[in-house]
């Protein structure tokens, strides 16, 4: 086991006795040097292992209130003690370390291992879902206090853009009317969507990323409309995703979640008549209703 790793383990038992304590009895300086004592004897990485776990128990209320934005549907007190002490160190590597020592994906491949070994069964996929998704949505909470960022206070106009474009998909099967969509590790039925590489206009890029998010072909009927967001990026800082949404058609074929795909759990085809009852983020909701009147003749089906 690499001492890395090793230092990480060390200092995951001691913030999990630390949080089992509900951080009182003992201070984490006394846990973490009797844990040292047990399990690493002679470690020589001793400064890393106590520079992160000083910084996790400096920030927690931080990395606290960022699961607890990233992921509304799971309360801490809902996530096991083992997994919200992997959540809060691995955030503090993703967001508060210098990257240049500790690189984006080794932290949130750190944590997922360190999720496998102590965590459940399904720890690992719950970490990498949080960790993925905060990373890629979120970028770099905390900004105010880890330095200036680009495009702090820049007018949201006069931010950069990131196009996206995304879909409302849709097939016909005996006569019935399906919609795909996606899940995330957040509780929510949303749609697929991605980036547009360089040369692709929207709609091609639209069938691309259907493509391999969910596996289908899709053919582009009409715009729904647009959604526009403010986001963060640790090396650009501040800037505006757009995402256009297309209403497309696709067969009525098994669908299956892109590998890999971070912050995504799950992909299904629903009647129509079964999407009242989805869970679905506000600001796509209008484009989702959009679509079902057009599919049911100006007939508003779903109301949330």
């Amino acid at each position: 086991m690499a001492n890395r790793h090793l230092s990480r383990s060390i200092v995951l038992q001691a913030l999990f006795e630390w949080d089992f304590r509900d951080k009182k009895d003992e201070s984490i300086t006394e846990i973490l040097e009797r844990d040292i004592e047990e399990f690493a004897p002679g470690l020589s990485d001793l400064s890393f292992i106590k520079n992160l776990t000083e910084g996790v128990v400096k920030k927690n209320q931080v990395l606290d209130s960022i699961i607890l934005e990233a992921a509304p549907e799971w309360p801490l007190e809902r996530i096991s003690i083992i997994d919200r002490n992997i959540l809060r160190l691995g955030l503090f590597e993703l967001l508060f370390s210098d990257r240049s020592d500790v690189p984006p994906k080794v932290a949130i491949n750190e944590a997922i291992e360190l999720a496998k070994t102590f965590g459940g069964e399904t720890s690992g996929k719950f970490v990498n879902g949080v960790l993925g998704a905060v990373y890629k949505e979120l970028g770099e909470p905390g900004k105010d206090d880890i330095g200036k960022k680009k495009n702090q206070n820049v007018p949201r106009e006069q931010l950069p853009v990131k196009q996206l474009v995304g879909a409302v998909v849709y097939s016909k099967h005996e006569g019935e009317t399906y919609l795909a969509f996606v899940h995330d590790i957040f509780g929510h039925w949303t749609l697929s969507k991605g980036g547009i590489t360089e040369g692709e206009d929207a709609e091609e890029g639209a069938k691309r990323k259907i493509k391999e998010e969910i596996g289908v072909d899709i053919e582009i009927k009409e715009k729904l409309g647009e959604n526009e967001y403010v986001a963060n990026n640790p090396e650009i800082g501040r800037y505006r995703k757009n995402v256009a949404y297309f209403l497309a058609e696709a067969s009525y074929l098994p669908l299956k979640l892109e590998e890999d795909k971070g912050g995504l759990d799950d992909v299904r085809w629903f009647h129509i008549g079964e999407i009242a009852e989805l869970n679905f983020y506000d600001d796509i909701l209008p484009i989702i209703t959009k679509g079902v009147k057009i599919l049911s003749g100006g007939k508003e089906e779903t109301e949330k």
